[in-house]
């Protein structure tokens, strides 16, 4: 970008012309409209047919990011898959992650692996879990 003949006004044309290709990437538009990054990013935010020419090239980015995902699937990459089961697969009992539900409970899915944890922090689990189901009676 230079500095000389800096511009400081730019039309809702020549905006949309700069995202147009962009992948909706602020420092692209900028140096498109050869400006710095701020004023790109006031100038995608300043009309609605701006903002809107901007969210679609963000979306049209993960679309072709899915695309290749998609593709890289079906040409048999496990880890691909995994990864993407573990995102979108939550509703068929795929995911990574331990869910705790604030209402008191905590849901497990999955099986956990006690087999590296201590003497000292077995016991620690299993006093909590008493504690937990008040085994004792007394809420301690």
């Amino acid at each position: 970008m230079s500095n000389s003949g800096r511009r400081h006004h730019y039309t809702k044309d020549e905006v949309l012309e700069a995202i147009k290709d962009s992948g909706g990437i602020v420092n692209t538009i900028a140096r498109r409209l050869d400006c710095v990054w701020i004023t790109a990013k006031r100038y995608t935010e300043k009309w609605a047919e701006t903002r809107q020419a901007l969210a679609d090239e963000q979306e049209t980015v993960l679309d072709m990011a899915e695309s290749t995902l998609y593709q890289s699937i079906r040409d048999g990459d496990t880890q691909d898959a995994k990864w993407l089961l573990a995102r979108k697969g939550k509703h068929r009992g795929f995911n990574e992650r331990h869910e705790i539900d604030h209402s008191g409970s905590i849901h497990q899915t999955g099986d956990i692996d006690l087999s590296r944890l201590t003497d000292e922090e077995l016991e620690t689990l299993a006093r909590l879990q008493r504690k937990a189901i008040n085994v004792d009676g007394d809420g301690d």
